[in-house]
């Protein structure tokens, strides 16, 4: 099943990049403040695993959603404000125009609070209510990412915490080491406040994935942010 096949520029989504954890041996360097590439390479030739679409050309462009228009997340619909759980999430099939991405999901976890994956006592301080994490492999396990997906009881909040989080480096949350590459030659996250969710997504990459890391890390985490706007309406015919 796939995410909302929305792109978040800006305004609901709020995205930075920030370094990894110090403690961890490999470092992840940090790049352009731009959440989006400004220039695009296509897939390595020998990749193991269906090739994706070639990369745009230029910064894909805001599409205006329509909840009606959107496709959910899970073959199972979620009440609105219904609590967070891993198995809300599945397999990540994300299409839009010429966009054609896939990731399996590996692992998932659920957490009845935050204390899991706060590192700096930031969540705490914002009320973060609950957590989810999520575990992904992509392109016969070139890529790798892993996503922190965290509730609060106010849009406000989430915003402030995602505010905060862009002044700290990567310890401020506390995330599935083992579940991303050792070793890398492209490693950044990305977060972002949509609604009263924060979504946190990092992501590795091997030589042979590196020219698709960067496509794949900004739609992931757009695609996720974009679920977040619709998965407490109530809608009424």
């Amino acid at each position: 099943m796939g995410l909302v096949s929305v792109l978040l520029i800006g305004g609901g989504v709020i995205a930075f990049l920030y370094m990894r954890d110090s403690a961890q041996k490999t470092t992840v360097a940090l790049s352009t403040t731009d959440p989006f590439p400004t220039t695009t390479t296509a897939p390595p030739s020998d990749q193991p695993s269906a090739s994706p679409s070639d990369p745009p050309t230029s910064e894909p462009a805001e599409p205006t959603p329509d909840p009606s228009d959107t496709r959910p997340t899970t073959s199972k619909r979620v009440d609105p404000d219904s609590p967070l759980t891993d198995d809300e999430f599945e397999d990540w099939d994300f299409k839009l125009g010429d966009v054609e991405l896939e990731a399996k999901k590996v692992a998932g976890w659920t957490y009845d609070s935050c204390d899991p994956v706060d590192g700096q006592g930031v969540l705490a301080k914002n009320d973060c209510q609950r957590a989810v994490q999520l575990a992904y492999s992509a392109y016969g396990g070139h890529i790798k990412a892993v996503q922190l997906l965290m509730s609060f009881p106010s849009e406000a909040a989430a915003k402030t915490t995602a505010s905060r989080l862009a002044k700290l480096t990567s310890d401020a949350v506390k995330w599935r080491t083992d579940k991303t590459h050792k070793s890398y030659v492209y490693g950044k996250m990305r977060s972002g406040a949509s609604k009263k969710y924060v979504v946190v997504t990092v992501l590795t990459a091997d030589k042979a994935a590196k020219p698709m890391a960067t496509y794949y890390h900004q739609y992931l985490q757009s695609d996720i942010a974009s679920y977040f706007l619709f998965r407490d309406l109530t809608v009424t015919s």
